[in-house]
């Protein structure tokens, strides 16, 4: 598998798709000309949020072309005083009142969220200018997460040039921007949520390794614990899922050393959802395949929400943009 293919097969689902995205900092400059971008290719409707006159002047510098670009101004909009009593309601027993809904509603992010939970956009895209918090938290107040799922995650789509492994070199990894350190629950549901994202973004059949330095006993140690009882939690949830664990990382996805460390598991050797016991793993994880491998990082996505929500780098790209807006109609596309 090549990254080009993968993007060009993404680039077709959300074209078919033709999901509505909304981009709430709608005055940044790289946004407005990535939302020009997308627009002319088609990938999709593009919502941006903010004061139109200043985005339009900022479009202007770009020289980005707007044409087909819907533009909302939240305290102008006609949806804005209904976005402001869902809010009220939904926030209300945590001592929220109108007046704060209402300047809450305000901003661009809480607002292009509430489109998301109103049905009137499909998913959102936030960062360039916005820290993790500042999208997830809207995101968590206002969506929430899956039926089932308790913890927003991440994942990254790993593509690894000349591999075997995986998935001809497909693979997802998770978590490996989010959460320092998960519990045996949170662990699972990680597994769930990326499962589900191997299927959806990848079209492959998620075979799920639950990652320790023991291989099925190899090793005791209550890190080793918490793998163990995460694989029983994502099993009892699952059971049609394919997951196992606990594995070291060769026993994952080597055949060879697979058959030897854990024969008869119908995950070892053959995995191409690779879930970390914690950040600094995954993160690590990532970047040495990243670097090493030559591999391309396609992500972090966001998982676990209802409804799709991603974040950007603040030191993203124009085109990053276009690729996580892709990314984020194929999910809504996929979303059950």
């Amino acid at each position: 598998m090549q990254v080009h293919e993968l993007m060009n097969a993404f680039r077709t689902t959300a074209r078919k798709a033709h999901k509505r995205i909304v981009l709430p900092e709608g005055t940044e400059p790289r946004t407005v000309k990535a939302a020009g971008l997308i627009t002319e290719a088609n990938l999709a409707h593009v919502i941006l949020v903010g004061d139109e006159t200043a985005i339009r002047a900022v479009a202007a510098e770009q020289k980005a072309d707007l044409k087909g670009v819907e533009i909302i101004d939240p305290v102008k909009s006609e949806r804005y005083e209904g976005y402001v009593d869902a809010f009220h309601e939904m926030r209300r027993a945590k001592g929220v009142t109108r007046d704060q809904a209402a300047a809450t509603v305000a901003d661009p992010v809480y607002f292009g969220t509430m489109m998301v939970q109103m049905g009137d956009a499909d998913g959102l895209v936030s960062g360039a200018e916005h820290s993790t918090a500042d999208t997830i938290r809207p995101a968590l107040q206002i969506i929430k997460t899956a039926p089932g799922i308790k913890i927003v995650s991440s994942a990254f789509i790993m593509v690894v040039p000349d591999c075997e492994f995986g998935d001809n070199g497909l693979f997802i990894f998770a978590d490996c921007a989010v959460n320092p350190n998960p519990n045996a629950e949170e662990m699972a549901a990680i597994a769930l949520s990326s499962a589900e994202n191997a299927r959806i973004l990848c079209n492959m059949e998620p075979k799920v390794a639950m990652l320790s330095f023991s291989t099925k006993g190899s090793a005791e140690h209550e890190l080793v614990d918490k793998v163990r009882q995460a694989t029983a939690i994502a099993k009892a949830a699952a059971p049609e899922l394919m997951i196992d664990g606990e594995f070291q990382v060769d026993a994952a996805i080597v055949p060879k050393v697979g058959a030897k460390k854990a024969p008869g598991s119908p995950v070892a050797g053959k995995a191409n959802v690779l879930i970390f016991p914690d950040l600094q793993a995954g993160n690590a994880g990532y970047k040495l395949v990243e670097r090493l491998a030559k591999a391309a990082a396609i992500g972090p996505f966001l998982q676990g929400l209802r409804k799709p929500v991603n974040d950007l780098s603040r030191g993203c790209s124009v085109e990053d943009i276009v690729n996580v807006v892709t990314i984020t109609a194929v999910q809504a596309a996929g979303a059950k």
